[in-house]
């Protein structure tokens, strides 16, 4: 796979049903195995994650993308940094 695949390359985890902190914590396990450039897109229903996973990825070296709302379920995806 070459670097420019990798960098594209996004894996996605479902944290529905999780409340703060394991949102958090998920995806920064989750990162840390990853490769720098590539995306995390984590699925959440806690109203906390919209300001914690933000604030974690401002910490941690991390580019927020974006934040999507599906009814009660947030798509948020992160670029790891």
């Amino acid at each position: 796979m070459s670097a420019s695949a990798s960098a594209s390359s996004s894996q996605r985890y479902d944290a529905r049903g999780l409340i703060c902190p394991l949102p958090v914590l998920k995806a920064r396990k989750l990162l840390a195995a990853m490769t720098p450039g590539e995306v995390l897109e984590i699925l959440s229903d806690d109203p906390v994650a919209r300001i914690d996973l933000p604030h974690f990825c401002a910490e941690a070296g991390h580019v927020h993308l974006d934040l999507i709302e599906d009814g009660a379920t947030q798509i948020h995806r992160i670029r790891r940094g």
